[in-house]
């Protein structure tokens, strides 16, 4: 603000920064806010969910991100305990990370399947993968992967994971260079 110009056209592009600067700090705050809440026992919201239609929603979410090729790979069947807000949450960041890695003409699938004790949720991308040696730490605060062109706090990931543990799940990660990455929560159909 001291460095604020003295004419109208310097005023305004300095507030537009301003604003810009404000606006991240306060993602960046809400994002710990919702990590620091992750551990604390009403951080879930549970209900019964049918795992087709939270399927469903997720894709119609999702696509709406970008102009990419979006494909919803796979419904399952049946339905779970879950936060569907938190459930959302977390693929929506993954297909919003999957968005900046891949290129417009590629493919980001988004899915589910329910197997004997888990449900299982995913967003597939044809981008540019995820080297083996980062894939482990991408998953912890501030860490961001060394391919990324873009400005993250790295809390995203962070985040997704915290979601996954609360419904007392995990996130897997499969990955190859120039092939793309997988990413699936996997969520106990009884927890």
């Amino acid at each position: 603000l001291e460095l604020m110009g003295d004419t109208p056209e310097a005023q305004q592009e300095s507030k537009e920064i301003i604003f810009d600067e404000l606006n991240r700090m306060n993602r960046l705050i809400a994002d710990l806010m919702l990590l620091a809440r992750s551990e604390q026992s009403n951080f879930l919201q549970l209900e019964t969910l049918d795992i087709s239609k939270l399927t469903e929603e997720m894709f119609s979410k999702a696509k709406v991100i970008s102009e990419h090729n979006w494909k919803l790979e796979s419904v399952g069947v049946g339905s779970i305990i879950a936060d569907r807000q938190r459930l959302v949450q977390a693929i929506t960041n993954l297909a919003h990370n999957a968005t900046k890695h891949t290129m417009c003409q590629g493919t980001i699938s988004i899915g589910s399947r329910v197997t004997q004790n888990s449900a299982r949720f995913w967003v597939k991308d044809t981008g540019s993968g995820i080297p083996k040696e980062e894939q482990e730490r991408i998953f912890e605060r501030f860490q961001t992967g060394t391919n990324s062109n873009f400005t993250s706090t790295g809390l995203g990931l962070a985040i997704v994971n915290a979601i996954a543990v609360a419904h007392k799940g995990k996130i897997e990660l499969f990955s190859k260079i120039n092939e793309g990455s997988t990413f699936t929560l996997e969520i106990p159909l009884n927890h």
